[in-house]
């Protein structure tokens, strides 16, 4: 029920005595009905893309558009373990659930710049261009409950698929070895960090995926490093989160 249709109704049952009677008669539920908060609306892609972090807020970062490409090819994401489907999607840009609106962007922490001029801190600079993490956010709104039930459905898949599966897009099969919780984080009403390891032909990477909750709006952030291990993306948890509020 929306805001407007809860005034009306409350507008409804206190004009006129005979309709005052009337309310004082009805049964509890359908006084409890009428005084319930409107459930939550979901945002649109507008509203929701106003809301994704940007340039301006992490300076140390560089971002860039997602394109729907993108988008089109996470949807075909699947696993060998229909359970695990959605934490296979969640790391392709594609939010769990039937949400209102979503909005996407990718970040790339910027490399710390070379000490000196020798071969050799050129070599380093190169090297931790490489090794820097990248990070795909993704934003989806809700309506009602929806939220919550989209954040609930990825931690129970992460709990039932800690033990592995596999991940297939795009015709490439990837063997997921573990899914453990990952370091705390904070902001929003709930979060989910975890830390994915992937077993790339015998050699071992570690990715993050980390969803934060605030009200109707789940932010997910899916990280990788060319380097093997990507990092938390701490910052950009932390600035994605101030933005929902």
């Amino acid at each position: 029920m929306t805001a407007s249709a809860v005034s009306l109704v409350l507008l409804a049952t206190a004009c006129g005595s005979d309709k005052a009677d009337t309310k004082a008669d009805a049964k509890p539920s359908e006084a409890a009905a009428t005084s319930a908060a409107p459930a939550a609306k979901g945002k649109t892609d507008a509203e929701l893309a106003k809301l994704l972090v940007t340039q301006a807020d992490l300076a140390d970062h560089t971002f860039k558009e997602s394109t729907p490409a993108e988008a089109a090819a996470g949807a075909t994401a699947t696993s060998d373990k229909p359970e695990c489907k959605i934490l296979v999607q969640a790391q392709a840009f594609v939010p769990a659930g039937t949400p209102s609106g979503t909005a996407r962007t990718k970040a790339i922490a910027t490399p710390k710049p070379a000490t000196g001029t020798s071969p050799e801190d050129a070599a380093k600079a190169i090297a931790g261009a490489l090794g820097s993490t990248a990070t795909t956010v993704t934003l989806a709104s809700y309506e009602a409950k929806g939220a919550e039930e989209a954040f609930a459905a990825v931690k129970t898949a992460s709990e039932k698929c800690s033990g592995g599966y596999a991940a297939t897009q795009d015709g490439e099969t990837t063997k997921i070895t573990k899914v453990a919780p990952g370091a705390a984080v904070t902001g929003g009403d709930e979060t989910l960090p975890l830390t994915v390891e992937i077993d790339a032909d015998g050699e071992k990477l570690t990715t993050q995926l980390v969803l934060v909750r605030k009200g109707n709006t789940v932010a997910t952030f899916s990280s990788l490093s060319l380097a093997g291990t990507a990092e938390q993306p701490k910052a950009l948890v932390e600035a994605q989160a101030k933005k929902l509020g």
